[in-house]
């Protein structure tokens, strides 16, 4: 019954729609998306400085990158810093878990999908909020974190890494720290930027690699947040 309910659910979000629907449908999201910016300014606005984790939500308790991501997060709270994370399962989940291990603040940005997410339970209870569209939570995962750290993650995660990246790039937001946890992961993807998009097509300007941190353990992870503000200010991106 669940999975019928499920492959409704798809099916609904793809029918082919008049232009009429799709004008009032519009008319009618262009609120719910304003709510959704003003409980997420009026809620995040109030958590402090934080850090995000993002990562795959299909990794799985006790694997490598599921208990980095715990220890991280802990790690982060004996540093007076609280976590965000996209509120699921996987890495997400490891690292509320942390936070919440640490006695710190654990906030949880889910998304709403038909189907694969739901919250995790190390959120603290007034630190979950949900969200119907991506842009949305991504604004808050940026405006209200004062550093990036990226573990192994699908789509989702190099979309958030990107989006990051290139709002410092532009300078629409303030530089933070952008750090990358496991050399395995990421060193590939690294070498392809550097030798394909800087030197064989010159699409970015020499530094700019320079914004994302490459790192294997936990402390290094949490040291590279702290050395950043033992230089800079820790205050709101925006």
């Amino acid at each position: 019954m669940e999975n019928e309910e499920k492959r409704d659910r798809v099916k609904e979000a793809f029918k082919q729609k008049t232009w009429n629907e799709i004008r009032t449908n519009d008319s009618w999201a262009v609120f719910k998306i304003m709510s959704e910016f003003v409980e997420g300014y009026d809620r995040m606005a109030k958590i402090g400085p934080c850090v995000s984790i993002f990562g795959s939500a299909r990794t799985k308790p006790g694997t490598k990158y599921y208990k980095l991501a715990e220890e991280i997060a802990y790690k982060l709270t004996q540093n007076d810093y609280g976590v965000i994370t996209g509120g699921g399962p996987g890495i997400m989940e490891a690292g509320n878990k942390g936070a919440k291990k640490g006695h710190g603040v654990s906030v949880g940005l889910n998304i709403e999908l038909p189907f694969e997410q739901h919250g995790n339970p190390y959120i603290d209870n007034d630190k979950l909020i949900s969200f119907d569209y991506f842009f949305v939570r991504k604004v808050m995962f940026v405006k209200y974190a004062q550093g990036f750290i990226a573990l192994p993650g699908g789509f989702g995660t190099l979309d958030e890494l990107f989006e990051a990246i290139t709002l410092i790039q532009t300078t629409k937001t303030g530089k933070f720290p952008i750090v990358l946890v496991g050399t395995d992961f990421w060193s590939g993807m690294l070498k392809w930027i550097k030798d394909v998009i800087e030197d064989q097509e010159h699409n970015i300007s020499p530094g700019d690699l320079d914004l994302m941190i490459l790192v294997d353990t936990a402390d290094e992870a949490v040291a590279e947040i702290n050395k950043f503000y033992n230089k800079h200010s820790l205050s709101p991106n925006f």
